[in-house]
């Protein structure tokens, strides 16, 4: 059975699904692997790194997409690449499901079979697939980067000749994968951090990377979800939160945004209103600007200045972090193909728990 690695053509996206330790992997048990000439140059993987661990290289997206009886790729396919992908062979890649109806039923006609990353189900035995996550751990990472490069003092404190330098407050909204990263590595640069979620599980995360934790009175233990995640707020709840942050927010430098509910648009946890309370040059990175932002004044991709406030709206955070974003998502594609292929083939089974989950698109229907 052959895996086809094509070159990813989204605007910005320079990660690659399988780079060479995985694709070895898969290829010392007995699959060929096919990478498009160059698939890996923009994350830092080239060419004879492929070569060397036996993949093959095929000369262009043509070649690559139809050739393949499984395609893996980052971002959902174009309708340029879905009209080359063969008939019978299956797309694994993150598909967007119910935001991209188009994308599925374009491979339904195709009879292509579909599975979708972002649905990997929250079980013990599907962590290793989880690519949500170790995105999520890479975007935390390079949030309070962003942050840090923004803000117009030292994050830790300093002892100089000049005097001693009190260290940034960071405050994090959000304390689940890539809120907990973001949480670690402000707390390695040296900064004081604070951080906020509904969830019991997070208080004790938090608490122990070093952190304080804002309002524990509105922790609840009905506010998980079955999946781990926060499920979305009344409106007597939402304003308890509301007035929390605020009360919290107007004496911290750096802010880092990354509450969000699956399939809904994320919470709005900081209004126009507190950034008019917050230190001149404060700076805000809202990492769920993607699915309408937890901040009011935050725009996709955009960096915004208000009332002395920065607020910045990166997108696709993981991938300018292309390198090791990519050996995380292809250890994550590595072991979802352990999972999925017996004897050599490609088996989908919707009554599986993780297959099931995933499929989107199934025997030219769309399931979801």
């Amino acid at each position: 059975m052959r895996i086809s690695v094509p070159t990813e053509t989204a605007p910005r996206e320079q990660r690659v699904a399988l780079p060479p330790d995985s694709a070895g992997r898969l290829i010392k048990s007995g699959l060929e692997v096919a990478v498009q000439r160059g698939a890996g140059q923009r994350a830092g993987f080239r060419d004879d790194a492929y070569t060397s661990v036996g993949a093959q290289l095929v000369a262009d997206a043509r070649e690559a997409l139809s050739t393949g009886q499984v395609v893996v790729k980052v971002q959902p396919p174009s309708s340029d690449e879905i009209g080359l992908l063969s008939a019978g062979s299956s797309l694994i890649s993150l598909m967007r499901p119910g935001q991209h109806q188009d994308v599925a039923t374009a491979l339904a006609k195709r009879n292509v079979s579909a599975l979708a990353l972002e649905l990997v189900p929250r079980i013990t035995r599907a962590q290793s697939m989880d690519v949500l996550s170790s995105q999520s751990t890479v975007a935390g990472y390079k949030a309070v980067l962003l942050g840090a490069a923004e803000l117009g003092k030292f994050l830790p404190m300093l002892t100089t000749a000049a005097g001693n330098i009190s260290p940034a407050r960071v405050f994090v909204v959000g304390a689940g994968v890539s809120g907990l990263q973001a949480i670690a590595t402000a707390r390695r640069l040296g900064g004081v951090v604070s951080a906020f979620d509904v969830r019991p599980a997070a208080r004790e995360q938090v608490q122990s990377l070093g952190a304080t934790f804002v309002a524990t009175e509105l922790v609840s233990n009905s506010a998980e979800t079955a999946g781990g995640y926060a499920r979305a707020q009344t409106n007597e709840e939402q304003e308890r939160t509301l007035a929390a942050i605020a009360g919290h927010i107007k004496d911290v430098d750096l802010v880092i945004t990354t509450a969000q509910i699956p399939g809904r648009p994320a919470p709005r946890l900081i209004t126009t209103d507190m950034i008019r309370t917050m230190r001149a040059g404060a700076v805000i990175v809202d990492l769920a600007v993607e699915t309408g932002g937890n901040c009011e004044l935050s725009k996709v991709g955009e960096t915004v200045h208000a009332h002395d406030v920065t607020i910045m709206g990166p997108v696709n955070l993981p991938s300018s972090v292309a390198f090791h974003a990519s050996q995380m998502f292809g250890r994550n594609i590595l072991a979802l193909l352990q999972h999925l292929v017996k004897d050599g083939a490609m088996v989908l089974d919707p009554a599986d728990e993780i297959t099931g989950a995933m499929l989107v698109v199934h025997n030219g229907k769309v399931l979801k």
